[in-house]
């Protein structure tokens, strides 16, 4: 028992489990921040779920917001542990939820509470910090718990992005969230959900730095050469049939920086005029032939010599 304890201790990498430990706490006190100075100030909820549930119970019981949401978050803490990693999820959320909810009611005297009265303003920033806050603990491989559970679970199933999901999973609180405190109130508590989860979204996958591009063109060759002597990026081509001229043709493939969008378009245009061109959104790019130097000019940028694909 001893040496297989050893042996598991051994293999840990705790460089990585202290980053993501260092992320959680972080995204956390974004949370409080978000619920302690812009949400429950104003009475605003980011949307339905365990933290429009606390506020709810709150406005007629008096009971603390962070204690309440403790209470709430135990069965979402069992349906996690099924479903989403057992003791390796239940570790990492438990120390979230814990940060998280006693931090609300910590923090509740020493952060300014209602900084403004604009309820728009507080909807806006506390979605924003809120969002950010939830997706650096999603980074760091938890969760809020709460329906933060089942965005996740529906997520993974289903491939929906999570700002879709919150809206489907946090709609019934908020209708009873706006039979209690006004449907001005309801309707800015939707307009921090959906802010709320495009944060979140933005934290967890990043910017649409680059653009993955597909060519279709007669002149594969030229073109490929065109963006790897003039851009600097690598290209991959594979053969194709046309099904309505039954012709073959090549399809490029490449990506580049969102900048250059306009330029890969004008240098590809410029060899064949007839190319047909079809760029999209990525995240992250890695390996292959990439840009050197984005501010030389283009012709000293040069691919490196025998690389040929992206």
């Amino acid at each position: 028992m001893k040496k297989k304890i050893q042996s598991m201790l051994a293999g840990t990498n705790w460089k990585s489990i202290f980053k993501n430990y260092l992320t959680i706490t972080i995204g956390a006190f974004l949370l409080i921040i978000s619920v302690d100075v812009f949400f429950a100030p104003s009475n605003i909820s980011p949307g339905g779920g365990v933290t429009g549930s606390a506020l709810i119970i709150n406005k007629f019981t008096g009971w603390p917001i962070g204690l309440l949401m403790l209470i709430l978050n135990i069965p979402m803490l069992i349906l996690g542990f099924y479903r989403l990693g057992r003791f390796n999820f239940l570790v990492r959320t438990l120390y979230t939820v814990l940060i998280y909810n006693l931090g609300v009611d910590f923090f509740a005297g020493i952060l300014p509470a209602g900084i403004t009265d604009d309820l728009l303003l507080n909807a806006l920033y506390g979605g924003v910090l809120g969002g950010i806050g939830t997706g650096l603990i999603f980074r760091g491989r938890s969760t809020t718990a709460g329906l933060g559970v089942v965005s996740r679970v529906l997520q993974l199933k289903t491939g929906i992005p999570i700002s879709q999901v919150y809206i489907l999973t946090d709609g019934a609180v908020l209708l009873i969230f706006g039979q209690v405190f006004g449907w001005d109130k309801a309707l800015y508590s939707l307009l921090a959900l959906f802010i709320f989860g495009l944060a979140t979204d933005y934290a967890l996958e990043g910017p649409s730095m680059i653009r993955t591009v597909f060519i279709v063109t007669n002149s594969a060759e030229a073109v490929s050469q065109g963006l790897l002597s003039r851009l600097g990026v690598g290209v991959t081509a594979w053969s194709a049939q046309g099904m309505f001229t039954n012709s073959e043709r090549a399809i490029l493939f490449c990506t580049v920086v969102r900048s250059d969008a306009a330029s890969l378009q004008a240098v590809v245009l410029g060899i064949d005029p007839q190319a047909f061109i079809v760029i999209g959104q990525g995240h992250q790019a890695s390996g292959g032939v990439l840009r050197q130097a984005f501010h030389e000019p283009q012709h000293a940028l040069t691919p490196p010599e025998g690389s040929q694909s992206e």
